[in-house]
């Protein structure tokens, strides 16, 4: 770099070397023989460093160039994956849909012999194309298994394709754009049906400090003022309830229910292995677009052809897969409600509600085959068999015992009365004790007045 110092003594070098900043200086000295055979060297080290910490890598000398400056550049977040992938999906659309269609225009161009010498081309090739597809296969295989997780609580193998870090930080920015959403519609911290659903979840959380996934997450609640009945819950712990959600629970029991299944897609990470099994789809489904578009002779056709794809990835991957999660969240969160001393058995009470909710406001269901969650019958039919393990769970966690009254028995006579009294056309019967709230009291008011099951 400087030749004109070429066998020049230490000290000359030292000379020429400049810098501007008086944070650095000019050290020379004589390496220990066992490090550098006695040989001298030139460093460039910070002021306050010590003398002892030169040695600890091999002395050289650092030169700048005249007039250097140090500068510092700003800190550049990543972007998370989840969303570079999200955003890259149309685009991964777009370029199937283009490189199928200039296949077919470019096979259509071509004169008959030549897709004749094609075809017999293909045919002589045909073991080493087997080759490569199968070749193609393995490697798609092992990049799947390399990809296999369990879920934490049940054990169950998945594919996980974004890490768990990935998916926090994709919640971080999905939590902002929620509360940029709903910041005015938010409930103060004083609002006492902020604080039912706070204490319910600071309970569960408490109640299930066990599990390594309940510890490591700081739980947020956030209570929206709208009649949507609906709650959700992100991976990095931010609680969302809506104000029609309180309205359709009837009890502390059927709020600590919900909220445990919330939670426990949360805890499952279900948000990130439902995005791993779309990207894989979306994936294998660019292949299958493109060769769409280049097999169908006709734009028009394709196009129904891309429609038709869609609706069976739908059908086929997507909506089942999001019921066997919406299932397991039911599992998990009778769990968690159990070991908060929650009476479990109000959770097909809850969804034997939802469903005459449906059926009285005149909503359409859809089939269960065409939905992303179970139905109202099926779901309770699962929690109906998995109660029994529930209320061994709560027993051995040291809860109160529960009401010899089943809510469930209870709800059956209700809706058996209100049947009768809808056929005879008189005046309604007093529900059965325990069914409805006194006159005049809402499902909000009444929860204001009860607390998170005791131990």
């Amino acid at each position: 770099m400087f030749p004109f110092l070429k066998g020049a003594p230490l000290t000359q070098l030292a000379r020429h070397v400049q810098v501007r900043s008086h944070a650095f200086q000019v050290r020379v000295f004589r390496a220990p023989h066992r490090l550098l055979h006695g040989t001298s060297r030139a460093l460039l080290v910070p002021r306050s460093a010590p003398e002892m910490l030169l040695f600890k890598t091999p002395p050289c000398i650092h030169l700048l160039p005249r007039g250097a400056q140090f500068r510092t550049s700003a800190r550049v977040e990543a972007i998370p994956t989840p969303l570079i992938w999200m955003v890259l999906k149309p685009v991964q659309k777009l370029m199937a849909i283009i490189l199928g269609r200039s296949v077919r225009k470019w096979w259509v161009a071509l004169p008959d012999n030549r897709r004749q010498l094609l075809r017999q081309w293909a045919w002589r090739q045909r073991w080493r194309l087997l080759v490569a597809a199968v070749a193609a296969a393995v490697v798609t295989a092992l990049l799947v298994f390399t990809h296999l997780d369990q879920s934490p609580v049940t054990g169950r193998t998945r594919l996980l394709v974004f890490s768990r870090q990935n998916y926090m930080e994709f919640a971080a920015l999905t939590s902002k754009a929620y509360m940029e959403e709903f910041g005015e519609l938010m409930l103060p911290k004083s609002d006492a049906r902020h604080q039912a659903v706070e204490r319910v979840v600071e309970h569960l959380a408490q109640r299930n400090l066990d599990l390594p996934e309940m510890a490591n997450v700081d739980w947020t609640v956030h209570v929206v003022q709208s009649d949507t009945t609906n709650a959700f819950v992100l991976p990095n712990g931010k609680v969302f309830m809506f104000t029609g959600m309180l309205e359709a629970v009837a009890d502390i029991h059927q709020l600590t229910i919900i909220l445990g299944h919330e939670m426990a897609h949360a805890l499952l990470g279900h948000a990130a292995e439902q995005a791993s099994l779309s990207h894989v789809v979306d994936l294998l489904s660019v292949v299958l677009l493109a060769a769409i578009w280049a097999v169908c002779p006709r734009d028009s056709l394709a196009l129904v052809g891309q429609w038709a794809q869609e609706k069976l990835t739908k059908v086929m991957f997507n909506r089942p897969y999001s019921r066997k999660l919406e299932a397991e969240a039911d599992q998990v969160g009778l769990q968690l409600a159990a070991k908060a001393c929650a009476d479990v058995r109000a959770a097909s009470v809850f969804w034997q509600q939802m469903e005459m909710r449906e059926q009285l406001s005149g909503e359409a269901s859809l089939p269960e085959w065409m939905s992303t969650h179970p139905s109202h019958k099926n779901r309770v039919a699962q929690l109906d068999r998995q109660m029994p393990r529930a209320l061994e769970l709560r027993e051995t966690c040291a809860c109160p015992p529960l009401p010899s009254t089943d809510p469930r028995v209870v709800f059956s006579k209700s809706v058996r009365v209100l049947l009768e009294d809808a056929k005879t056309k008189t005046k309604p019967k007093p529900a059965v004790d325990g069914t409805r709230l006194p006159s005049g009291v809402t499902a909000p008011a009444a929860l204001m007045a009860q607390s998170p099951p005791s131990t």
